[in-house]
């Protein structure tokens, strides 16, 4: 089947079908695809931010196509296509444009990326506070097909054209044609946004007030933009798709797995896990300061997976819950001492519950004849289970401390992956382990 029977079939699809067929397709094949759509399809389905290789299909397009394509999508979307085009490509389809569609589309540009200013979108519904409901729905029923939502009105003062108020469409419908727009009007004063405000605290104030879209204003009170909840949605899939990624223990990808190149996949995890292998060198080096003891006992050996993996895993588990408690503002940094005082009897507990189990695994061991651990494996048994206890304590600690550190010094807190808190107690473990064991155990097997 040619490209163009293809285009024509898709033309009877859902725009995000189509779009899920492109993206299972080369860059050189979905603009083939999308250069034999008609204008308004290639429009519909370029301005889906799920499209992968917007960019790729723009900058190989026919300029008066690709031009075109860009005059009609949403001024969000159009920016963020741009921001990735290198030049001279950039520069050739920017000066194509209409100046309206230029200065709408720098003005985005000019707004760093994560913030409302750079998910905004200037094409929103306004109209003067003295218009009537009438003519607010005659306007709609005007200009509906050219902005990205029509479920919220901002009402503006006809003089300085500065932010009044805010009407809901279901508002709208349910007022009286002849009365004034205000008369259906919020009955309380507008919530807005800065346009440098991140796009979590953006994600929470839509979340918080169930909006739609909700408008970004200037320190003047004029309407710069709105940002609607399916910018915030995409946005925040891929912020969160980043820091698990980092939990993980490697750097961000920003393309769909299947897509990514072997020579990016390797740059992308070789750095972390080299990092976390010469970390782990540490663990070693701790081994090795202990090697007499290992010698003298070698069944002490036998627990240190054990011993270790039980810090690491708890350590994930307070450094995964504190990062999204982070993100939520559920705790801040001035909560970190709260949060050390909840993780020690926390820490304490936990590492009593495994404790106990590892002392009666080797009670069990040694009674039913699985394995011998000699003479001393009561002393051995409380050494185990009180090193658990040590590790899995500090294990918790560590881990909901650390995204603090980082947050404090200016990191992403998800930079505490994981592996890198698993290695960390992985260190101090064997530390802990031998000192109990030693404590324990000096005089009898050591």
């Amino acid at each position: 089947m040619t490209d163009a029977a293809i285009a024509s079939r898709l033309g009877h699809e859902h725009v995000a079908d189509i779009v899920e067929f492109l993206n299972g397709k080369t860059a050189e094949e979905a603009t083939s695809v999308v250069s034999h759509m008609p204008l308004k399809w290639a429009v519909e389905v370029l301005d889906q931010p799920q499209f992968h290789d917007a960019c790729e299909v723009i900058e190989a397009l026919p300029q008066e196509k690709a031009v075109g394509i860009l005059e009609g999508m949403s001024t969000d979307r159009a920016a963020d296509v741009l921001r990735w085009i290198e030049e001279p490509t950039k520069g050739r389809l920017r000066d194509a444009l209409s100046p309206e569609a230029q200065a709408a589309i720098d003005h985005l540009l000019t707004y760093p990326e994560g913030t409302a200013g750079a998910l905004m979108t200037t094409e929103f519904v306004s109209v003067p506070s003295n218009w009537t409901v009438q003519q607010t729905l005659d306007h709609i029923r005007e200009v509906e097909r050219s902005r990205e939502t029509v479920y919220a009105i901002y009402v503006l003062s006809p003089g300085t054209r500065r932010l009044v108020n805010t009407v809901s469409l279901r508002r709208l419908i349910s007022g009286n044609l002849g009365d004034s727009i205000l008369s259906v009007a919020n009955p309380y004063t507008p919530i807005t946004i800065p346009p440098n405000l991140p796009q979590e605290e953006v994600a929470r104030t839509i979340s918080k007030y169930d909006f739609l879209a909700v408008p970004v204003v200037d320190t003047t009170g004029h309407v710069l933009g709105i940002v609607t909840v399916d910018d915030v949605i995409d946005a925040m899939i891929e912020e969160q798709t980043e820091d698990v990624q980092r939990m993980g223990g490697m750097e961000a990808i920003d393309e769909p797995y299947l897509e990514i190149s072997f020579k990016e996949m390797i740059r992308k995890r070789a750095g972390w896990l080299c990092i976390l292998f010469i970390s782990e060198m540490f663990t070693a080096s701790a081994m090795q300061f202990f090697s007499d003891e290992l010698e003298k006992a070698i069944v002490l050996a036998l627990f240190i997976p054990l011993v270790m993996s039980s810090g690491g895993n708890s350590g994930s588990q307070a450094t995964s819950l504190i990062i999204r408690a982070l993100a939520l503002h559920q705790v801040r940094l001035r909560d970190w001492w709260r949060v050390a005082l909840r993780e020690l009897p926390t820490g304490i507990t936990l590492g009593t519950i495994l404790g106990v189990i590892g002392i009666i695994r080797i009670i069990v061991w040694q009674q039913v004849g699985l394995f011998d651990y000699g003479e001393y494996w009561k002393l051995l048994a409380v050494t185990i289970g009180a090193a658990l206890i040590g590790i899995v304590t500090f294990g918790s600690l560590a881990g909901s401390l650390m995204p603090f550190l980082l947050k404090r010094l200016g990191f992403d807190p998800a930079s505490a992956s994981a592996p890198f808190i698993a290695t960390l107690v992985d260190v101090t473990g064997i530390v802990i382990y031998f000192s109990v064991a030693w404590l324990f155990l000096h005089g009898t097997i050591l």
